[in-house]
Order: structure tokens, then C-alpha cells, then sequence
């Protein structure tokens, strides 16, 4: 006998811009009928949530404790680009989430990482080449190429690049973007390759430019990177070509909110209901093609019923007709793969190498941003070896190759304001080698090791504490609940701005120091890196 079940109240018709009094009764997963009624409860029905663009490894979670936090913010879905775990493991990785997210409370919708590695100038686990990217393609577990951050390779019309992107249109599958501060005839060369996305625009000239030419732009708002204060004005004037995402999101702050708070503020602002929802909620669906509802008659039962429409409080979230807030569903447990192949490090691997006289290459990391900018700065030496300048606050920042026991990278590097302390993580996008920053070698020595001998996670030293956040599952994950991750994620984050760091976020602002596709200067396991030029120092 087939189960019906049935909830009213104001339901929410985001492509009619209307709100009506009604009940909707599911059958099989699915909205059997809306059907119009005055007696409903004051509470509000609409499509949930979806992030358009995510790495759910950033947030130190499986794709099942992820969904189990998420889904309490009123997301429903998420685009979600395995690309962190297929720089460690390959294959391996992206079937990992695969199959995790198959015990997952909410819908998540994988895509095929377009660069691993991101590029020759770092040392990753994997390689996933045009053909693996076919392969990926063909599945229906996979619904889109991720974002092609090689975009030089697609200017200059590389051969594996665009039979990736080839790949993409053969299977009839979208193709996300990645190209800061790309412009002009250039940024409309790389959208006519058939590249649709974009959340790396920083600027709102930098948006509207991508725009003309026919580019979606996804307004980013993550644990670092934060654009929606440049970005909100796209809202009202174009809301049919605009998503929200997070791209990474660290487990402190989901415990806070998720998409929902880009809804909360934009209205806050003063946009049109409507327009915010049909961002937030049916563009990511649209654009995608992935199979979630809509709130129409026929739809599967995806949708979210909240207290009113200022605080969005979520008491309900229905995935496929069940109250997911509500189940008893347990997450399967899964094997822990990882990919941690060195022994511990030595200080004498922490010197550098010696330097002639003349000016270093700094980078300064800039608060709630991916983009560093740069200095030339005349530093100490001695024996020939460049030294930091901590009263200056520029620090030494090294990479350690964990894939293959080699010396580890020296550099520089200005913002972090730590005194007394050295911090470290595998969470070292993209490749997720081994990245630390600290004020005295031996401090740094210890926090990489600390990291080397557990194979992977977080660590903190002073020179009477130390702390650690374990991420055995490909140094990336945990195997705990959001909560337990992100309440000991809070604690070594706030060890670090205790010991004289002011950024928001020094883990996560750490992780992206080592991301070369983004300018304007970082540091890979092969030495320091102009990401303008795209050449070492």
C-alpha cells in the first residue's frame, strides 16, 4: 500500500514570484498534489538550499557527516568538485566520496576534477588524465566537469585540456569555471571553449565582464574567501544568471550556517524574495540538471518548511518525501584510505638553501581572500641563509612533500602574526603536501612532525603546548561528527590567534598558500611561485 503523508502551511512558488495557502500530500518520494486551503500553520514551505559550488573535504568532513549538519541549515543539495581527495588518491578518492555519499541525509551531485594535479609546478598524489576524466564522465555518478582552473591550457588550446572539456560536451554535461581576474577578449576565449561558471570574480566589474559574454557567476562567501559584500549587486539586476556556493567551508563555521546565511543577508539587504530564492534554491538545479525538486506537482519530495521568512529557522528538511531531521538513517562507515609516504624531517631540512645578496619575494596573505599580494624585501642572512624577520612579521612558511622524501620548500611570508608558535596542515590546497608557518625552526620542526607521524590533520605548537586535530582519511577528513570535528578545529584555531595571529581563519587562509592558480604569489613543494607569470623565483 503506497504511504501518503501530507504538510501544509504558506508554500512558497519561487517561478511564479507568489505565496499560497495549501497542502501538499507525497506519495513514493514524490509530490502527489498541491492542493489550495485558508486552515495552514504559520510556517513556510520552499525548495531547500544548494551550494553551487563545494569541496566537502575542506570541511574536514565525509560527505555523510556533512549532509548531517548541512541539511539542519535547510541544504538540500550540493555541487559538490571531489578535486581535494583526487589530488591525494585519485581514483580512489573520488569513489570514496562516492560511495560515502550514498549514506548521506541529503542529495550531493559530484563532478569530475578537470586538474590533478592542478598544475606541473607541485608535487600531488594522482593524476587524472583526459582519459581517466572520460571515464569519470560516462558515469552517472558524475554530473559535470569541475572547475578547469588550467585556464592558460585552455587559451593556448592544450591538447588534454580540451579533450577533457571535449569530454564534457560529448556526455552533455556542464563545464565549471576557475579564472581570477580574467578579462576582456581573453575571459570571452576561455567562455567560448564552453566553460559556464565562475566563482573566483573578486570584483563586481570582474563579474559583469564575465557575464556579457554569457558566464553564470557563482557568488562565493567560504571560510577564506568572501566575495558576497563585492558581489550582492548581481542579485536584483541578474537574477537568472547567479548561484551562491561556499567552495570551502571549515566545520566552526558550518556549525553557524551554511547558504542560508547568504539568503538571510541579501534580504536584509532588501532584495526581492523571489530573486534571492531562485538563486539560492532552482538556478543551482536548473543549470545542472540534477535530479531535485522543485516544489511543482510530479517533483521528487525535496524541500524545506522554516518559521518565517527573516530567521529561515528550519523545522523540517524532506529529501525524496522522509524528514531527514527527524531520521534515525546511520552513516555506513567506510574504509579510511590515505596516501602519507615519508619518514619525519630533520632542522637541518628547515634552513633553505643558501641565498645570494638581494631583495626575497614575500607573500602577504590578505584576511578573507585567496589572492596574496607581494613584497621585495632585503632580509637578514646568516652562512648565507636567508633569515625571518619576526619583528616585522615575516615568517618562514615551508611545504613538505609528502607524497616522496625530498627537501622541503622554503619561503616567506607576511600576515600571520604568530609569536611563540608554528602551526601546520595537510589541508594544502591543491595538492595537500604538508604546509607550515611559524616564528623558530624548531617550533616548525615539531608541529611537521607532529603532522608526518599521525599521516595527516592539523597541529599547533608553542613552546609548552601542543595541539593536533587528526585527519586520517586522506589527510583531509575525519572520521567524527561536524561537532566533534569542529569544536576541536575551533580550539587549535584559537590556540593560533591566542599566540598573535588576527586572521579569522589561520588555518584555512594557510591551506591556500600553496594554491598556485590563484595570484598573485604562493609556495609549492618546489619552491616559491609567481601564479602571475607562472614561473618559480
Amino acid at each position: 500500500m503506497t504511504q501518503i503523508k501530507s504538510i501544509s502551511g504558506h508554500i512558497i512558488d519561487i517561478l511564479n514570484k507568489r505565496t499560497i495557502k495549501g497542502v501538499i500530500t507525497i506519495a513514493d518520494g514524490k509530490i502527489e498534489n498541491i492542493i489550495p486551503t485558508d486552515d495552514v500553520p504559520n510556517q513556510y514551505i520552499l525548495p531547500g538550499f544548494v551550494d553551487a559550488h563545494i569541496h566537502i573535504e575542506s570541511s574536514m568532513l565525509t560527505p555523510a557527516a556533512f549532509a548531517d549538519i548541512a541539511i539542519k541549515h535547510g541544504t538540500i543539495a550540493t555541487i559538490s568538485d571531489p578535486h581535494e581527495i583526487a589530488n591525494v588518491c585519485g581514483m580512489d578518492g573520488v569513489n570514496f566520496m562516492i560511495e560515502n555519499a550514498k549514506s548521506a541525509k541529503h542529495k550531493i551531485f559530484f563532478g569530475a576534477p578537470s586538474c590533478v594535479p592542478a598544475t606541473t609546478f607541485e608535487s600531488a598524489g594522482a593524476i587524472l588524465d583526459a582519459s581517466d576524466v572520460d571515464t569519470l564522465l560516462a558515469s552517472d555518478d558524475i554530473w559535470y566537469l569541475s572547475e578547469m582552473m588550467n585556464y592558460p591550457g585552455v587559451l593556448h588550446n592544450d591538447e588534454a585540456v580540451l579533450a577533457k572539456i571535449a569530454s564534457a560536451k560529448h556526455n552533455y554535461k556542464p563545464v565549471d569555471g576557475h579564472a581570477p581576474g580574467l578579462r576582456g577578449e581573453l575571459a570571452k576565449t576561455y567562455i567560448d571553449h564552453g566553460i559556464s561558471t565562475d566563482h573566483e570574480c573578486v570584483t563586481l566589474d570582474e563579474a559583469l565582464d564575465k557575464l556579457k559574454y554569457g558566464m553564470k557567476i557563482i557568488i562565493r562567501e567560504g571560510s577564506a574567501a568572501k566575495n558576497f559584500d563585492a558581489l550582492h549587486s548581481l542579485i536584483p539586476s541578474h537574477p537568472d544568471m547567479v548561484m551562491f556556493c561556499s567552495d570551502d567551508k571549515h566545520p566552526d563555521d558550518l556549525i553557524d550556517g551554511h547558504i542560508n546565511l547568504l539568503v538571510k543577508r541579501a534580504l536584509q539587504l532588501g532584495y526581492n524574495l523571489f530573486d534571492v530564492l531562485k538563486i539560492a534554491c532552482l538556478n543551482p538545479l536548473l543549470h545542472y540538471k540534477v535530479p531535485v525538486g522543485m516544489l511543482n506537482i510530479g517533483d521528487h519530495a525535496d524541500f524545506i518548511v522554516v518559521n518565517n521568512l527573516t530567521d529561515f529557522d528550519v523545522l523540517h528538511t524532506f529529501i525524496n518525501g522522509e524528514d531527514v531531521l527527524l531520521s534515525d538513517k546511520k552513516n555506513d562507515s567506510h574504509k579510511i584510505i590515505n596516501q602519507f609516504n615519508i619518514g619525519t624531517i630533520d632542522i637541518s631540512d628547515l634552513k633553505g638553501t643558501v641565498q645570494n645578496a638581494g631583495q626575497t619575494p614575500i607573500i602577504v596573505a590578505i584576511d578573507g581572500s585567496l589572492v596574496t599580494e607581494k613584497m621585495m624585501v632585503d632580509l637578514p642572512r646568516f652562512n648565507g641563509y636567508t633569515l625571518p624577520d619576526i619583528d616585522n612579521d615575516i615568517l618562514k612558511i615551508c611545504v613538505v612533500n609528502r607524497y616522496t622524501p625530498t627537501t622541503p620548500a622554503i619561503g616567506f611570508i607576511k600576515g600571520f602574526g604568530l609569536k611563540n608558535c608554528a602551526i601546520a596542515s595537510t589541508v594544502a590546497h591543491d595538492s595537500h603536501n604538508i604546509i607550515a608557518v611559524g616564528d623558530d625552526d624548531g617550533r616548525l620542526l615539531e608541529a611537521i612532525n607532529m603532522i608526518i607521524n599521525s599521516k595527516g590533520g592539523l597541529s599547533a605548537v608553542s613552546s609548552d603546548k601542543r595541539h593536533q586535530l587528526p585527519l586520517p582519511i586522506a589527510g583531509l577528513m575525519s572520521d567524527k561528527s561536524c561537532k566533534e570535528v569542529g569544536e576541536a578545529y575551533s580550539h587549535i584555531s584559537q590556540f593560533a590567534k591566542d599566540h598573535g595571529s588576527t586572521l579569522h581563519a589561520p588555518f584555512m587562509t594557510l591551506s591556500f598558500m600553496a594554491l598556485l592558480v590563484i595570484p598573485k604569489i604562493k609556495i609549492s613543494d618546489q619552491g616559491m611561485f609567481d601564479a602571475e607569470a607562472f614561473c618559480f623565483y
